[in-house]
């Protein structure tokens, strides 16, 4: 029997837009059991992760130059040219940070309920213009190459290991892929709304948005 999917609700209701892409995807209990069990993994990987991430940033002129921008949480003083810019300039620790949290936080949740989705999707409209003073617009090509090359290195390390036999190398990549494009997903809804879209669940305001963690 062919299920019937709400249009509408798909753009109005997070939750109802997971619970179709996890059907979809077949993304189950099982695989956010996998991405805990990677998190064991990957703790002791995440600051090495991390910098790899933002050094491809640095190699492009064109990823570099939005980390001049200032992030609304930052209360340091920080470059304002690219040529002063480093990975260790004090703006670039803040991301670096942001970042690590991030990825603590989508490996060990347990539960994803309706805060854990307002927070992915929080994290995508963060990097449009449709949120306010924590916003700033990121064109959507840099995060989908972005989130490409962090999941390909994170699945590398999964491939690396070798306290892993086959089939929990494949649960686990198969988890990570799926958790990919959720969070892609939850990425371009947002995009694809434009500014003046301001109407729906997407746009939800919740408490203590994320700070800006993957391009501004």
């Amino acid at each position: 029997m062919t299920e019937h999917v709400d249009s509408n609700q798909l753009n109005d209701d997070v939750r109802y837009r997971f619970e179709y892409l996890s059907k979809f995807l077949n993304f189950t209990p099982d695989d956010i059991t996998m991405l805990n069990d990677f998190a064991l993994i990957l703790s002791s990987r995440i600051p090495v992760i991390t910098d790899t991430v933002y050094r491809k940033l640095f190699s492009f002129d064109i990823t570099k130059h939005y980390f001049i921008i200032r992030n609304h949480d930052f209360d340091k003083s920080s470059t304002n040219h690219e040529t002063n810019l480093t990975l260790e300039s004090a703006q670039m620790t803040f991301r670096k940070d942001m970042l690590s949290k991030y990825l603590k936080r989508i490996f060990t949740e347990k539960e994803w309920n309706d805060t854990f989705l307002q927070y992915l999707s929080q994290i995508g409209r963060i990097h449009t213009n449709q949120a306010g003073l924590t916003s700033i617009n990121v064109d959507y090509i840099h995060i989908n190459a972005l989130l490409g090359y962090l999941e390909s290195s994170l699945i590398d390390i999964i491939l690396s290991a070798e306290n892993l036999d086959e089939i929990t190398k494949r649960a686990m990549t198969l988890a990570i892929n799926k958790l990919f494009w959720i969070q892609n997903d939850f990425f371009s809804m947002h995009f694809l709304a434009g500014p003046k879209d301001n109407s729906s669940a997407r746009n939800k305001n919740i408490k203590n948005p994320p700070s800006c963690c993957l391009l501004n």
